[in-house]
């Protein structure tokens, strides 16, 4: 099987230093350092997908600390996980006649007909994992959608389940058709696992808003059509694993135990907590949520000013038990670079 060189690579550098370990030298900032200097006295809306998706929270925490630092106000909608919850959100915003509009973790196309009305009011807008286009002008009027590369994360996974099973993996991914990027992440992690060799069980499609109710009683069911022949459980994001844990520790298996769990993103808190006791995950590919919603708040500082976007992409790391045992206690991948010193250098703050 060909192996990426980067993983391991990644794992030593980019997570350990991201982590702030004592000892490790700080990153090098790879991120813009110019730009227009802050915007004054400005209000924004953020727009959240759902704030119990570890992800969305960790971006918007990012924002309200990046927003605090540039001196704007901020407002925080919650689209509480179902369609029209975003639709009203986004309506709420409208109504609050903001400067500019965060949209965070949702698929534009999803909620193409209420972003025309925010497009409509030339109210600039930037985006977290708005769809599968990356960087600068991405579609429904979007200014810039900040990502990692999802590919990236997604062979990232699927390469290290055939790293972990060898040729015995048998995978089942898990994923969500309301999203576009959702269901490019899955098809790359089910094509890195079958061009190595690996085979992949089952493609399941559930809604990620509902993982709360489905999970349990469809991970008994994989359990019991699939059997031991069943070895990695992947997703392509970490809330599906909130709630696989109590169905496979009724049928017996320990957290430790198979099917092994990897998430394709994002790197919530309660990723890390499992990943670090051993408990029914084993992986996840982090983003740097708190970055990344400083990125934003830079991206949208350009576009008020009529500037132009950065094209900043941030990179991801692979997180394991070994990695975390190495760094504290902090359940977070929040690189060791200083962003916050050259966005507001950049800001003039």
């Amino acid at each position: 099987m060909k192996k990426r060189t980067f993983l391991n690579a990644m794992l030593a550098t980019t997570m350990l230093a991201g982590f702030g370990t004592a000892g490790l030298a700080e990153t090098a900032w790879d991120g813009p350092t110019t730009g227009p200097t802050a915007a004054e006295g400005k209000s924004i809306v953020v727009v959240a997908g759902d704030l119990k998706n570890g992800g969305i929270l960790g971006v918007t925490t990012g924002v309200e600390e990046a927003a605090g630092k540039i001196g704007w106000d901020v407002r925080v909608l919650d689209g509480a996980g179902s369609i029209q919850g975003r639709t009203a959100a986004i309506g709420q915003a409208l109504a609050l006649k903001p400067d500019g509009v965060i949209i965070n973790g949702f698929d534009a196309v999803e909620q193409q007909a209420a972003l025309e009305g925010v497009v409509g009011a030339n109210i600039p807008m930037v985006a977290w994992h708005s769809g599968p286009k990356i960087g600068c002008d991405a579609p429904g009027g979007i200014f810039a959608n900040v990502s990692t590369d999802a590919m990236t994360v997604s062979e990232v996974a699927a390469e290290w389940a055939m790293e972990d099973g060898g040729d015995n993996v048998g995978a089942v991914i898990f994923t969500d058709s309301t999203y576009q990027i959702a269901i490019d992440k899955a098809d790359r992690i089910k094509e890195t696992i079958e061009a190595a060799g690996g085979k992949v069980l089952e493609y399941v499609d559930t809604p990620i808003a509902d993982t709360s109710s489905r999970m349990g009683p469809l991970t008994t069911s994989l359990l019991q059509k699939h059997g031991d022949s069943w070895t990695h459980a992947l997703a392509i994001n970490d809330l599906y694993f909130d709630f696989m844990g109590p169905a496979l520790a009724a049928a017996g298996i320990p957290g430790d135990g198979s099917p092994k769990a990897g998430s394709a993103g994002d790197g919530s808190e309660a990723a890390f907590q499992r990943i670090r006791g051993g408990q029914y995950q084993t992986i996840t590919v982090a983003e740097p949520l708190n970055l990344q919603g400083w990125q934003l708040v830079d991206e949208l500082n350009r576009a008020i000013q009529g500037e132009a976007c950065s094209g900043y992409v941030t990179s991801p790391a692979l997180v394991t038990q070994d990695g975390l045992a190495k760094l504290g206690d902090s359940n977070q991948f929040d690189p060791d670079s200083p962003y916050r010193e050259a966005y507001s250098n950049i800001w003039g703050k």
